[in-house]
C-alpha cells in the first residue's frame, strides 16, 4: 500500500509535468506553486535536505511571479471596460532621461521599437501631433512590413520614457488580449486622425517603399 508521503511525492512530480507543458504563464506558476508545497512536504517528511532547500527556495519566487502576473491581469480587465493605466511599464523596463529637443527617433530612421512615455511632452513633428505622459508612441511598425519611420518624435521639455523591444512587446501582445485591444485601437485611431488631418506626412519615404507601407511605420 502506497505511504501518504508518497502519494504527495507523486503529486509534486505530477504537478511538475503539468507546469512544463503549460503554454501560458499564469497556470504555469500555479502549478509551480503547489509542485513547491508538495515537495516542501515530502522533503520535510522524508528528511531529503536537497529537496526541501530547493524548493523552500523556488516557493517565494513562483508567489512573486504569480502575484504579479494576477495584478497585471486585474489591470488588464479594467482596460476592457475602457481604460488601461500604462505606468506598469516602468516596472518591467526602466524609464531613460531625455534632454529638451533631444530626437527619440527620427522620419527615415528603423522601426525597432516601441516607446512609453512616463513624464515629459513628445512631439511627432510632421503630424502636429503632442503627446504627454502616460501614452506610449511608435507601435504601428510593429503592424507592417514598412522599414522606415514616417514621423519625427522629439522631446519637448525634459523626459523620461521606456524603450521596449520588439520581443518585450509581442510578448506583452500576446500573452495580455486587452493590451492587444487597447494596442489595435490605438493604431486605428491614430492613423485616422494622422491621415485625415496630414495626409502628406505619410506619403512614401523613397522609391522602394510604397503608400500602405509609409501609412503603418510610426
Amino acid at each position: 500500500m502506497i505511504a501518504a508521503m508518497d502519494l504527495v511525492g507523486w503529486a509534486a512530480g505530477g504537478f511538475t509535468l503539468i507546469a512544463f507543458s503549460m503554454k501560458t504563464m499564469l497556470p504555469l506558476r500555479v502549478a509551480g506553486v503547489c509542485a513547491n508545497l508538495c515537495f516542501i512536504a515530502y522533503g520535510a517528511n522524508a528528511g531529503i535536505l536537497p529537496v526541501l532547500t530547493l524548493h523552500m527556495a523556488l516557493l517565494p519566487f513562483n508567489l512573486w511571479r504569480l502575484a504579479e502576473l494576477l495584478l497585471l491581469r486585474r489591470r488588464t480587465a479594467e482596460a476592457r471596460r475602457g481604460n488601461l493605466p500604462l505606468d506598469w511599464i516602468s516596472d518591467m523596463v526602466r524609464p531613460k532621461a531625455f534632454a529638451d529637443g533631444e530626437v527619440i527617433f527620427r522620419k527615415g530612421a528603423a522601426p525597432d521599437n516601441l516607446f512609453y512615455l512616463e513624464s515629459g511632452r513628445v512631439l511627432l513633428e510632421e503630424a502636429g501631433i503632442e503627446l504627454g505622459a502616460g501614452e506610449i508612441f511608435g507601435e504601428i511598425a510593429f503592424f507592417s512590413d514598412a522599414k522606415e519611420r514616417t514621423l519625427t518624435a522629439r522631446c519637448v521639455g525634459p523626459c523620461r520614457i521606456a524603450t521596449i523591444g520588439e520581443r518585450e512587446f509581442m510578448d506583452l501582445y500576446y500573452r495580455n488580449p486587452a493590451f492587444a485591444l487597447y494596442v489595435v485601437q490605438l493604431v486605428a485611431r491614430r492613423l485616422l486622425q494622422g491621415v485625415a488631418d496630414h495626409p502628406e506626412a505619410y506619403r512614401p519615404l523613397s522609391a522602394g517603399t510604397t503608400a500602405q507601407a509609409a501609412v503603418t511605420s510610426y
